[in-house]
Formats: C-alpha cells, sequence, structure tokens
C-alpha cells in the first residue's frame, strides 16, 4: 500500500515538475523580451564585463527610452496598422476559398479527393525564396511595386492551400449522415453547408483564421522583394529594417516590438485553446 502511494506521488511529482519546466520555457522568451526592452544600455552591455551582474534581473532601475525610441523614432504604429489590414485581407480571401475548397475535396469520393489535396498541400511546402523571382514578374505587370496590395495578391498563394488541406482533415470529421438526414428533411445542398456544416466548422474556420494571420504577421521574404517604402512596410520588415543599422543593433527597442507584437497573439491562442486545438486535430482519426 505504501508502494503504490510512494509511486502515485512520484508520478504526479514527476508530472507537476514537467508542467514547470514547460511552463518556464513557454514564459522565459516574454520574459528576457521584457527585460531587454525596460533595461538601461549600460544595463544591457556595460554590465556583461562585471563578473557581479545578474543578467536575470534589472542591475538598474527600468527605463522607456528604448519604447520612446520605438514609437517616436520609427513609425511602428504605421507598420502594425498595414500589417492589419493586409492581414485581414488575407484572411478573408484565404476563407473565402479555402473553406469550400476543403469542403469540396474532403466530400470528393475515390482516390482523386485524397491526391488533390495532398497535391494542394504540397505548393505550399515551395519555399518563397524560389518564387519571388517570378511573382516579381507577375507584380511588375500588374503594376503593384511599392504597393500593399501586391501582398495581398501573393500571400493567399501559401495561405490558401495550407488551410484547405486543414479545412479538409475537419470536414472529414463531420459525419455525412447530418447532410444527408437534413436533405431528406427538406433543406437543399446549398443550405446544408450553410446552416448544418459551416456551423459545425467554426472551430476549424477559427483556426484558419489564425493560422493564415499568424503567417502573414512573420512573412518576411516577399515584403522585403515587395515594399520600399518605409511607411507601407510591415511589422516584419520594417522593425528590422529601422532599428539594425549596420552593425549597430537596437537591442531594447527590437525586444519591445516584439513583445508589443507576439502578445496579443498569445493571448488570443490561450482565449481560443479549446477551439484551435479542436480544428487543428479534427479528422485526425477519421479519414
Amino acid at each position: 500500500m505504501r508502494l503504490r502511494r510512494l509511486s502515485r506521488v512520484v508520478k504526479q511529482g514527476a508530472l507537476y515538475l514537467s508542467a514547470l519546466a514547460f511552463t518556464v520555457f513557454a514564459v522565459f522568451p516574454f520574459y528576457w523580451m521584457f527585460l531587454t526592452a525596460f533595461k538601461q544600455n549600460r544595463d544591457l552591455y556595460v554590465g556583461a564585463t562585471d563578473l557581479r551582474h545578474i543578467p536575470w534581473i534589472f542591475n538598474d532601475p527600468p527605463t522607456l527610452e528604448h519604447v520612446k525610441l520605438l514609437f517616436g523614432g520609427t513609425p511602428y504604429l504605421t507598420w502594425v496598422g498595414n500589417t492589419v489590414y493586409i492581414g485581414a485581407l488575407v484572411v478573408l480571401i484565404t476563407v473565402v476559398f479555402a473553406v469550400p475548397a476543403g469542403y469540396s475535396l474532403a466530400r470528393l469520393t475515390g482516390a482523386w479527393g485524397e491526391r488533390m489535396g495532398i497535391g494542394i498541400f504540397l505548393t505550399y511546402l515551395i519555399p518563397p525564396t524560389l518564387l519571388f523571382i517570378p511573382f516579381s514578374r507577375v507584380i511588375s505587370v500588374f503594376g503593384l511595386q511599392n504597393s500593399p496590395w501586391a501582398l495581398v495578391l501573393v500571400y493567399p498563394t501559401f495561405t490558401i492551400p495550407f488551410c484547405t488541406w486543414l479545412m479538409m482533415g475537419f470536414f472529414r470529421s463531420i459525419p455525412k449522415d447530418l447532410e444527408e438526414q437534413a436533405m431528406i428533411d427538406g433543406y437543399s445542398r446549398l443550405s446544408v453547408i450553410l446552416k448544418v456544416v459551416f456551423p459545425l466548422a467554426i472551430s476549424g474556420i477559427l483556426t484558419v483564421v489564425i493560422f493564415a494571420f499568424t503567417l502573414v504577421m512573420q512573412e518576411f521574404v516577399y515584403a522585403l522583394t515587395f515594399i520600399s517604402s518605409v511607411g507601407r512596410m510591415t511589422v516584419s520588415l520594417g522593425v528590422p529594417v529601422a532599428l539594425v543599422r549596420g552593425d549597430v543593433f537596437y537591442w531594447g527597442s527590437l525586444m519591445a516590438a516584439c513583445l508589443i507584437t507576439s502578445v496579443p497573439i498569445a493571448v488570443v491562442y490561450n482565449l481560443f485553446i479549446d477551439r484551435f486545438i479542436s480544428g487543428l486535430t479534427a479528422g485526425a482519426l477519421k479519414g
């Protein structure tokens, strides 16, 4: 009996320690960004040569000079606005195309449905470094150089394939019997899709929205290729361009920008974590 209790206590202790270690691992980047964003330059650079210097805490009083440089010395808010504007349009385009495509491929019987789904997903795996040159020609033909619409046109080329493949797995987890029963009750095919299937696919659609917007926020190659004006840049491009000048890195302002940008995304992920996991894992056992 004592051995069982001891074994249970050891297992629970190991579980709690693992959870604590994972929490520290997940939170540490945010903590380090917070420290770097509010440390004085002397605490960041000069203190590194002092053996009494502790890098994990504020050795000197915190400062707002890095945040002031970010907001006062760069058009950071403009970059955020550009990113939200482009991201919202790309998410809208992605949902409009990926959701119906995912449903169609999920309901396409036979091997062709599976092959087409895999083929669409494989297009997502093509690296941007191979595509930005032909895309440059396309953008030039349309006259969209140095325009946010260039990114609105290009970004769906990698968000739609991935999100279509994601929605395929989710729609396959929805039983066809529900659609057949609704059609027996008098619903048309379009009514079944709008009133039965899509409400059940909210988790998957939310996953698509989060993934598409995240992909837009972190993309750098296409933004660097098609946008040259500082006022039209996105966050992922404007921050390193403005705060990395030659061999001088403004680490405090860089980390402040990263912290301000990443915290809202982390909050959204945590608020919708249940729906997010449901949408991401749907169809894993069915199909």
